[in-house]
Parts: C-alpha cells; structure tokens; sequence
C-alpha cells in the first residue's frame, strides 16, 4: 500500500464552528441562550455577511473580526483581533470543541501507516499560540503548515508546496480536506485528491476522505 498523507483544514474540519457551538459561546460568556444568532452554512439565508464571504466581497478574516467586535460588544469587550475572542469562547476546554470523526479519522489514517498535516490559513491567528498546548493529538501530526507565519494563504499554490515539499511527498499522493471550496479547487489544481468538507454532515465527509486515502 502507498503511504499517502491526509492534509486536514483545522477551524471547521478538525474544530466545529462556531455556529455549532453557541451554546457553549453563551454559557462561557454569561449571556442569554438565544443571543447568538448568525448560523453561516447552517441558515445561509439569515447570514448576509455570510454570503458575502462565500462570494468574495469580503475575506473569511473579515467575516469573524465582525463577529468578535460584535459579541466583544455584548459583553463590554473590545475584541478587534480573533485569539481573546476565541480563548473567551473556548479556552477552558478546547478539547470540547474538537469534532469526534475528526480524532477516530485522524487515528485511523495513522493506524494504516499515512502521514497526517494540518494547511491552516489562521491556525495560531484565530486561537493564540495557547491553543495548541490544550491539544494533545496535534502532537501526533508529522507536519502542520499556518498561514500566521507564513503569510501565504490556500488558495495560493505555494501554501500547498509548504505541505508537499515538507512531507517530501507527491501532491497526486494526498488527501486534501477543507470546507471552503475556493480553497478545495486551489488543491485540485496542484492535483491532491480533494473533499469538499460539510459541515452539516461531518461523518459523511471523513469517510469519503478515508476512502480516497486508502484508494
């Protein structure tokens, strides 16, 4: 069998989003359950901002400094960048928040002998460098490429060079796995085997990615 890799997105693949987890945001935050209300790919029509993003008029950077300004306001914080928003929303217990097909993949790719990445655009920029230590399992990952030093960004073929010339692999040998689709054509066009992730049906997405894993 060839040892393949498995290239993992983190924020939404690895990490449910936030639109998953408001409860918890709520509870952590002390405010009424209810008070978050923007849903992105759960309710795209309800989320304007949203749809802005998936068109291009505004970056995903964009979409969430909106976000953490506008809940940093519900709670008297001036949150301008992402990590005190998120360490706020998340930081007691990370691991709650890390989706579980996401592990029981991650150790099935490494039980059959596959290399496993990460290809973040905003891993340590999103979630502050603390975030990481909260994670034992990334400790398991031969190589993790973030955006937030090297300043290149999926879709730019040269954030996927980090990922192949790192890991002294052929791009025809991964598996590439995120949920923004601009960033899944960037992959295809260097010519990894890519999936599309959905994050309403996580479970579906995995076992498509195992299966071109082992193909």
């Amino acid at each position: 069998m060839t040892r393949r890799a498995l290239v993992l997105d983190f924020g939404g693949v690895i990490s449910k989003t936030l639109f998953e987890t408001h409860d918890l945001s709520e509870r952590a935050l002390d405010l009424a359950a209810g008070t978050l209300t923007w849903r992105g790919p759960f309710d795209v029509d309800t989320d304007p901002l949203w749809r802005d993003m998936q068109a291009g008029v505004i970056t995903e950077r964009d979409y969430w400094t909106t976000r953490a300004r506008e809940t940093g306001r519900l709670v008297g914080e001036d949150w301008n960048t992402l990590p005190p928003f998120l360490t706020a929303v998340r930081g007691n217990d990370p691991l709650e928040v890390i989706r579980p097909e996401a592990l029981e993949a991650i150790g099935a790719a490494k039980r059959a002998g596959h290399r496993l990445a990460i290809l973040s655009n905003e891993l340590d920029l999103f979630y502050g460098k603390e975030f990481r230590a909260k994670l034992p399992f990334l400790a398991g990952f031969d190589l993790i490429v973030d955006a937030t030093y090297t300043e290149i960004l999926k879709p730019d073929p040269r954030a996927f060079a980090f990922i192949t010339d790192g890991l002294s692999i052929d791009a025809g040998d991964c598996v590439f796995v995120d949920d923004q689709l601009k960033n899944i054509r960037g992959g295809e066009a260097i010519g990894m085997s890519c999936v599309h992730f959905d994050v309403t049906r996580p479970s579906a997405s995995y076992e498509r990615a195992l299966s071109l894993l082992s193909a």
